[in-house]
């Protein structure tokens, strides 16, 4: 009995009814606590100005020849580079050169002028740091002391939370197979917030790094299993555009961080206020009931069978009898049975040289969306301007995109959006490069043009991934081009960070990625209007393939949605943002 056999049950009890679309909202709601997750280190873990704390009590302070500053506030006066430094004179007549990272002691105590040419010995900055508190009143940054020497922890914050991603969407994935959908919902949404709230509490840095390592774990297993939980309550007709603006709800994460952080300026109060967005979710998921394709799958048809009834009641619509729809099946073909399902490894992506070349070039595409994606969402708080309102508006455009990517897919073809979504992105990081940066305001609406064009053409790769290949490795296309995602979401932190050393480093790598990305794009066949491919032989002849109208209607309205959700299990792809 295969799954397509199953989707009878939804011409007899409706497509996207009143049960289906309480459902859909319910889970697509814990997709907001998800965007909060992957996002939340934007301000969590920022790095404020500051300077070396001085070895005693500060009576005056000159810097540059000005004694009106308050030592807090020469922190943020200090440029990047270690030769501008603020003077104190402590209580007992020392004088102390404090840098970012470094403090030296004058020997000769007579003058507190700026400008010193005599002897003096350098030390450690062994009694911490004092940061700049405008903006942030703490971070992870301040309360363990991220800077100089221990940087580099600093920068594990967002990858290590990625690593998690990619092993949660492995793990939880296989879970749900095993155990239902319903029990690896509650689980992970439950998780979220327990290991959220644990993270707000760490009491040292290794313990919030752990906390935050299985918070990305249950929020990545969440997504994977949430997006097959409500595919599996969709019927065909709906499943496309239910499955890319599932991408809408996680942009409103974003929205949140941005909003919370403006609010709330202390990280362990902001990471705990961003961990309750979930509680509503666990309130009502556990009357969330299993879906029939799983119960199916198990032999528990009685179960299946009060589902389908109550989804009918919901839905005012005639239930069926599974027995009937399932004695049609068994009447069908052999090649039905899914015992006739040959399983294949990653080396059938390499099929031959024209499915080889498909494939780096699709592995490259979602590459290039991951890395575009977080690299624009990180990079926000280096625009200039309000950092808050950057980030807002770089979510904000997210859900417009995908509104676009489910009108223009059927209008104009999936190669040519994809294609020109990435030369768009490559020309915004182009443009953001060339603007000065006093024009900040013009810089933020290219990147959100980029953030526009980046978050259609990752929306429009999964469903793409999955019309590009054979029947017998579609889920092994997207469950690999998902894990490549993961790589590039994990990168993206690290090329952020080499931000300090040019400002536009992140905006070369993505606008040369996209670049090459849409040239290599051209080459793909198209697929709209096409029958999705059986056989290697089917694929191979994508480019040549004509279908007449009505069957294009019919494949592009229907049969990718189905193929789509049919291709990507939870086991396999990894699905998430």
């Amino acid at each position: 009995m295969g799954s397509r056999h199953f989707e009878g049950i939804y011409d007899h009890v409706g497509h996207f009814g009143r049960f289906q679309r309480v459902l859909y909202f319910i889970c697509a709601f814990q997709n907001i606590s998800c965007g909060i997750h992957y996002l939340a280190s934007v301000f969590m873990g920022v790095t404020p100005h500051h300077v070396c704390r001085p070895p005693g009590n500060v009576s005056q302070v000159v810097f540059h020849n000005h004694s009106n500053w308050s030592l807090e506030d020469t922190g943020a006066l200090l440029s990047s580079g270690q030769k501008d430094y603020v003077t104190v004179q402590l209580q007992n007549g020392e004088i102390w050169e404090l840098s970012r990272c470094s403090r030296n002691k004058r020997e000769n105590t007579s003058s507190l002028g700026y400008e010193y040419t005599g002897s003096k010995k350098e030390f450690p900055c062994v009694d911490g740091y004092i940061y700049d508190q405008n903006t942030w009143k703490s971070t992870a940054v301040t309360q363990w002391n991220l800077v100089c020497d221990r940087k580099w922890l600093a920068m594990l914050i967002q990858p290590l939370f990625m690593f998690g991603v990619l092993l949660g969407s492995v793990t939880f994935g296989y879970f749900s197979d095993r155990l239902g959908r319903r029990v690896v919902l509650w689980a992970t949404s439950s998780s979220m917030f327990l290991f959220g709230i644990a993270a707000a509490f760490a009491v040292d840095y290794y313990t919030f790094m752990a906390a935050r390592f299985f918070l990305a774990m249950v929020a990545s297993g969440y997504l994977v299993v949430g997006f097959v939980y409500v595919m599996e309550f969709i019927g065909m007709k709906s499943r496309t555009w239910a499955s890319v603006h599932l991408h809408s709800f996680f942009a409103v994460g974003t929205l949140l961080v941005a909003l919370t952080g403006y609010l709330v300026r202390t990280w362990w109060l902001y990471q705990m206020i961003l961990s309750t967005v979930t509680v509503p979710f666990i309130l009502c998921c556990w009357v969330l009931p299993e879906t029939p394709f799983w119960l199916l799958s198990e032999g528990r048809y009685e179960e299946a069978q009060k589902i389908v009834d109550i989804m009918a009641k919901w839905n005012r619509a005639s239930s069926c009898k599974l027995s009937e729809l399932l004695s049609l099946d068994l009447q069908g073909p052999v090649s039905n049975s899914p015992t006739e399902v040959q399983k294949h490894n990653l080396s059938y992506l390499f099929y031959n040289w024209s499915i080889t070349k498909r494939t780096l070039t699709v592995w490259l595409i979602w590459f290039t969306g991951s890395l575009g994606f977080y690299s624009f969402s990180l990079n926000s708080v280096n625009l200039g301007g309000n950092e808050y309102l950057n980030l807002f508006l770089l979510g904000v455009v997210e859900i417009p995109a995908y509104t676009f990517v489910c009108i223009a897919m059927d209008k104009v073809g999936r190669r040519t959006v994809l294609a020109y979504s990435l030369f768009c992105s490559a020309l915004a990081c182009g443009v953001v490069m060339v603007i000065p940066q006093k024009h900040y305001i013009l810089g933020v609406v290219t990147a959100m043009v980029g953030k526009f064009a980046i978050g259609a053409a990752f929306g429009l790769i999964y469903l793409y991934t999955a019309e590009l290949y054979p029947t017998i490795v579609r889920s092994l296309a997207v469950g690999s081009g998902s894990m490549v995602c993961r790589l590039a979401s994990i990168l993206a932190p690290f090329s952020v960070d080499l931000s300090s050393i040019w400002i536009f480093i992140p905006q070369l790598f993505v606008g040369t990625m996209a670049l090459l990305s849409g040239v290599l794009t051209l080459k793909l066949p198209e697929t709209l209007g096409k029958r999705l491919a059986t056989t290697w032989e089917e694929a191979a002849k994508l480019e040549s393939e004509n279908e007449s109208k009505s069957s294009k209607l019919l494949l592009t309205t229907n049969n990718s949605g189905l193929e789509k959700t049919e291709a990507i299990t939870p086991r396999d792809s990894g699905l998430g943002e």
